[in-house]
Order: structure tokens, then C-alpha cells, then sequence
């Protein structure tokens, strides 16, 4: 029998509705928090150890043991011996237990590619694994801090808020050993409208005291997290975690149930058969009539998206028009709007052999960026906007606009764009050098980058963020400033990139807050990454850290030692506090580096890394000391985010209203 496409939607509706009610069907998808790399060695590509850990990890979670949503296993000998922990939120359905763990094990080794130890945290899952044996034994390095950035005050007028949260601290940790699931949760009304929900769970391989002693070593750092006077925060550790939140974000508690425990809640279930079969049944209806309402508009919305298109691409190109107008107006350089090109979708697809894999430079979070050569020979940079996004134009329109107008040897040239079929695409002119992360973090081609070439590319950085800051026609904010984002030209010279996050202030505006934290961990602000509150003085921050990379020719995001867990910002600090600066020299300048230089330049990136945003310099100052001036220079406390004397108070602060979107 032949379905016609009308009627075809209409089954395909029908049959969705009926899936949505079948029992076991996940309705969430989980949601990733964090992930944390070990320093630990690396595996080769297509050892022994690799197939272990492939092994290891597609085998998954086995809910045949005794306790639900637990699991731990190993897999081949020694050395190349791999052991791995799997463990669910035990009030998580076991379908979407599984599928967080099947999330969980493909994306670990994506973010740990090559590491013999890794542990990644989802909301509702978590699995760990290394090439040592850790089953049975307490851990509580690192600690993991995320908060939630709703303001507590808006909601809790409780002047003792700090102590509810600490003792439901304590009474969960009592509830959480006292299961054989070493889980718990309360729910507790702290007033006439709020209630305080709490949760810790620890993986049921420990014992019972060895729990308590690792919620309480979470307990104690709560002050540091209440302090932000939040609605919300968790501390994640490897063997424990604990959260709390003003609002309910756990079920009841899941178990493993045996055939005749089944059969008999079945059987106990029978009388709802009926009503539930009805409740079905009119869903079903009106799946049925709404799909058929819904295919009479498909068509009408269908042409109405397609004519919006070129309704878009007009209103883009008169809003650049506009601008430029009216810089042309208060008198400045006349730019004419014919500058930015709209190119046309098939003269692209033709310069990029249709988007193919061999044209793909590499890929953000925002998009695929390819290598094309246009009729003329003139090689161009296309950067493909993902569609999976839903800010695909937004982000389009505020990168054409803001780079449109910008002119500066340091910032990349925005040559021209296009809005057809659906596609969202910018053409740059092409840098032949790629990005500096691609020389900085590789140990060859860190060998082509000198000192003289090393303080040449930090002068342009700066040259061009002074330009966003204070000499460009606008007040801007990168916010997302990193040696990806910096490409480099054929003599290699740098250039910002990556403009579609950056923000747009007035004249006399200092700083804002937004809900939205963009940017990468490592690289961002601590007030930023807390509670959203950019600035200036946020890229200054970013700056200080690409400047101590440059010099260590060491990356911050992923930067630990062993014995003290100390981040690349303390490193630095800890050399130069002790006169030890020079130890911070990548070992492929040692040679070709200005030893005075240096120091002054550690210096610098540790000033711009201060933790309060008074103390870091303004960008005019550190272009003037970059560029030879002699002058005073305040002595740099320690950096945000260092790390304790104690390796305990390692911790990673960063946003978590949507945790898993828009962070690197």
C-alpha cells in the first residue's frame, strides 16, 4: 500500500504519541557538568591499553548487582590494566541512567583524548576510569565547586541561611550512609514559601565511614560556596557529591526489582489499565487532529521561512548601511557599505568544493570554518554557521555589524557574507598560519616561534584589544579572548577573531551582567564565570592568561602538577613570588628570549590576572610597558583561581545555569 507524505506525517505523529506513553521512555536528555583530565600519562593511539579502555567503556553500566545504577569493572591485565566506575543519581530511571552513561563514556574520551585517567560528571550520571585501582577507595581530590547564578536573596530572607544549609548538610550525609545506596535526600521547608532541598550521594564501592568522612570534607567547603549567597550549588568529588537547590531537582529513589516483584506491582497496576488506555487514547486524537493541522500550515510557513530569508538578508545588509551612514555623518573616515560583500551561496559552494572535509580548517562552537578559493585565485576563510544552534543569526548579524566597521591591523578582516537556503555563513580573509594555539601548545612548531616573534604576537594582541577597548568606534567586549581566537597571518603576524560573542558597551558604560556566560574555561574572569558580571577588565584577564601561555609555551586549561595541583596562573605566581621567574620559560626560547623581558612580562600577565578586576591594568598600560616603557608596576597578589596549599582545595568555578552549553 502506498502512503501518501500527508498521511505518512500523520501516522509518524501518531506513532510518537504512542512511544512518548510507553513506560521506560526517557523524557530529559542528561545534562553534562564537567569533566576532569588526570595528569596521569598518556596512551598511544592503537595500544593495547586504548582497546582495553574501548572495551571497558562499550561495555557500559550492568544493573545486575545488588545496588542500582552501580557498577564497577575491570578490563585486561597489567599493564595495560584499565579500571572503570559507572554510577547513577539513584532517583534517575534506569533508561535515562543508561543513556547518561552512554553520553558519558563517548564524550570522556573526547575531552580526555590520549589520558590514562579521567573522570566526567553529568547531572545525573558519572564515570570515571584509570590505569590504576581505586575501587573500595575514599577520594576527595579535586573538589569541583558549581553554582547556581540565581541570587538567594531574591527568594530566602533568612538571615541564618548559611547554617539551614550547612546542618541539612550534616542530616543528609546521616540519611545518605545510613542507605545501602550510600544515597540520600531531604526536603525540608525552611519558611512559608521556600523549601530547601538537599542531596549526597557517594559511590556505593566505599565504606560507610569513609562516606561520611568524604560529604563532610565537602561540608567544609560550603562557606566557600555560600558566600555567593546563591540558590544553588554543588561540590563534586570522586568518590562523593553533595547539592543543594531552592528548588525540587530530585525523584524518588530507583531500585533493582526482580521478575516476581514485577509481576506482582503488574498485577496490583491491573485496574489502571483501563483508565490509562483512555488517557492514551485521547492523546492519541489529538495528536492526530493537531498533525493534520499542522501539515495544512506546513507548506504556507514553509514559503513564508523561505521569502523571510531574503527579508533577513535585506534587513542585514540595511542595517550595516545604516551604521555606516552614520559614521559617515559625526564626520569620521568615510566607509562605503559596498565594502561588505554578499556573496552568493553556489560561488561558495564552488570555492569550497561544496563545504567538503578536505577544505575544513577546524570547527568552534558555533560553526565549521573552511579554506576556499574564489575564480579569481583569491583564497578566503568561510565560517559556516551551525544550525543546531537557534542563535545562528543573532550571532550572524552581531559579528557582520561589529567587524563590518572595525579596521585594524590586529583584528581579521571581515571580507563579506551570506544568508541563502538556510545557510549562515562569514568570508574572512584566509591567514595561512592558522591560530597560535596550533605553534604554542605543539613542541615542533613551538620551535618557529621565537622570543622576538613570541613579543611581537603579544604586542598585536594588545594593540588590538586597546583598539576594541578604547580607540575603535565602539566600546567593545571579545569575551572570549584565547589563542584559538588568535590566527596569524603569512608573516605571522596576529590577528582577533571570533567576534560573535562580543558585546557592545556605551561610551560611559563600565560593566554589565548577563544570564548567558559564553566563552572558555581557563580563559575566563572569576566574575564572570561565577555571576556573569563582564567588563574590560574581563578581556584584561583572558589577556594575563594567553600572555603566561606564550611565555611557558604551557596551555592554563589542563595545566596541573601532581604534588601541589597548582594551575598555571599559581605556578607563575609561586615561580616569580621566589624570584624563580625564569623557570617559567618555555624551554624552545630559553636560548633566543630576553631575560629582563621575561620578567617583565610574567609580571604583566600576573597583574592581569588579579582576582579583583580594580587591580588589573587598563589596556593602554599594558601596550605601553609591552612596547618599552619604564614604568612602576604594582606587586601582583595571587591569581584567582589558585589553588591552597592543600591539594583539597583544588577548584574549578564556573557557570551552570545550562552547564553543558557554550563552554570549551
Amino acid at each position: 500500500m502506498i502512503i501518501d507524505a500527508p498521511r505518512s506525517i500523520c501516522l509518524a505523529f501518531w506513532i510518537s504519541c504512542l512511544i512518548l506513553f510507553i513506560p521506560g521512555t526517557p523524557v530529559s536528555a542528561q545534562t553534562y557538568l564537567q569533566e576532569r583530565c588526570a595528569d596521569r600519562g598518556n596512551y598511544a593511539p592503537y595500544s593495547k591499553y586504548q582497546d582495553n579502555l574501548d572495551r571497558l567503556l562499550s561495555g557500559g553500566l550492568d544493573n545486575k548487582g545488588p545496588i542500582y545504577g552501580f557498577y564497577n569493572t575491570t578490563e585486561g591485565e597489567d599493564p595495560d590494566k584499565v579500571y572503570g566506575l559507572f554510577l547513577c543519581r539513584t532517583d534517575v530511571a534506569a533508561n535515562l541512567c543508561q543513556s547518561c552513561i552512554d553520553s558519558a563514556t563517548k564524550l570522556i574520551v573526547e575531552r580526555c583524548p590520549g589520558q590514562k585517567e579521567a573522570t566526567i560528571w553529568y547531572d545525573e550520571c558519572f564515570v570515571r576510569y584509570a590505569n590504576r585501582s581505586f575501587f573500595s577507595i575514599m577520594e576527595t581530590e579535586p573538589i569541583i565547586f558549581i553554582v547556581n547564578p540565581a541570587d538567594v536573596e531574591q527568594t530566602f530572607d533568612n538571615e541564618d541561611f548559611d547554617t539551614e544549609v550547612t546542618d541539612f548538610a550534616r542530616n543528609v550525609t546521616d540519611l545518605a550512609i545510613s542507605t545501602e545506596s550510600l544515597y540520600g535526600t531531604i526536603n525540608i521547608n525552611v519558611s512559608s514559601s521556600v523549601t530547601l532541598h538537599e542531596l549526597a550521594q557517594c559511590t556505593p564501592d566505599i565504606s560507610k565511614s569513609d562516606c561520611k568522612s568524604c560529604l563532610l570534607t565537602a561540608i567544609e567547603q560550603y562557606p566557600t560556596v555560600l558566600n555567593y549567597k546563591r540558590e544553588g550549588a554543588r561540590i563534586l568529588q570522586p568518590s562523593c557529591n553533595m547539592r543543594y537547590e531552592l528548588h525540587r531537582f530530585h525523584g524518588e529513589p530507583q531500585t533493582n526489582k526482580t521478575s516476581t516483584e514485577s509481576g506482582t506491582k503488574g498485577a496490583k497496576r491491573a485496574p489502571w489499565i483501563a483508565i490509562v488506555s483512555s488517557v492514551i487514547g485521547s492523546c492519541l486524537l489529538i495528536s492526530i487532529v493537531g498533525s493534520c493541522i499542522f501539515l495544512k500550515r506546513t507548506k504556507r510557513l514553509k514559503k513564508e521561512k523561505e521569502n523571510s530569508q531574503e527579508v533577513q538578508l535585506l534587513h542585514l545588509r540595511q542595517e550595516i548601511g545604516e551604521e555606516f551612514s552614520k559614521e559617515n555623518s559625526r564626520g569620521g573616515k568615510p566607509v562605503a557599505s559596498q565594502e561588505l560583500s554578499l556573496i552568493r551561496l553556489d560561488i561558495i559552494r564552488a570555492a569550497t568544493g561544496n563545504f567538503s572535509n578536505e577544505c575544513k580548517l577546524g570547527e568552534g562552537r558555533f560553526g565549521a570554518v573552511y579554506k576556499g578559493t574564489l575564480a579569481d585565485g583569491k583564497e578566503i576563510a568561510v565560517k559556516r554557521l551551525s544550525r543546531t544552534l537557534g542563535q545562528g543569526l543573532i550571532e550572524l548579524k552581531n559579528e557582520v555589524i561589529l567587524i563590518a566597521k572595525l579596521q585594524h591591523r590586529n583584528l581579521v578582516r571581515l571580507l563579506g557574507c551570506c544568508l541563502e537556503e538556510y545557510e549562515e555563513l562569514l568570508i574572512y580573509e584566509y591567514m595561512p598560519n592558522k591560530s597560535l594555539d596550533v605553534f604554542l601548545f605543539d613542541s615542533n612548531m613551538g620551535q618557529s616561534l621565537d622570543w622576538k616573534m613570541r613579543m611581537n604576537i603579544a604586542c598585536g594582541i594588545a594593540r588590538g584589544l586597546l583598539y576594541l577597548h578604547e580607540d575603535s568606534r565602539m566600546r567593545i567586549i571579545h569575551r572570549d579572548l584565547k589563542a584559538s581566537n588568535i590566527l596569524l597571518d603569512g608573516k605571522m603576524n596576529p590577528k582577533i577573531s571570533d567576534s560573535g560573542m562580543a558585546r557592545i558597551f556605551g561610551v560611559n558604560q563600565e560593566k554589565a551582567n548577563t544570564n548567558r556566560v559564553v566563552g572558555t574555561y581557563g580563559y575566563m574572569a572569576p566574575e564572570y564565570a561565577m555571576v556573569g558580571l563582564f567588563s574590560v577588565k574581563s578581556d584584561i584577564f583572558s589577556f594575563g592568561v594567553l600572555l603566561l601561555e606564550i611565555i611557558s609555551g604551557q596551555k592554563n586549561n589542563g595545566f596541573h602538577l601532581r604534588e601541589h595541583c597548582e594551575s598555571l596562573l599559581t605556578f607563575a605566581w609561586k615561580l616569580w613570588s621566589e624570584g624563580r621567574g625564569l623557570e617559567l620559560i618555555d624551554p624552545l626560547i630559553k636560548e633566543s628570549c630576553d631575560e629582563v623581558e621575561v620578567l617583565k612580562c610574567i609580571h604583566i600577565g600576573l597583574l592581569c590576572v588579579q582576582e579583583d578586576p580594580v587591580d588589573r591594568p587598563a589596556m593602554s598600560l599594558v601596550v605601553h610597558i609591552l612596547g618599552g616603557d619604564t614604568i612602576t608596576l604594582n606587586r601582583p597578589l595571587q591569581p584567582a583561581f589558585s589553588i591552597g596549599r592543600d591539594a583539597k582545595n583544588c577548584i574549578a568555578s564556573y557557570p551552570v545555569k545550562k552547564p553543558s552549553l557554550l563552554m570549551v
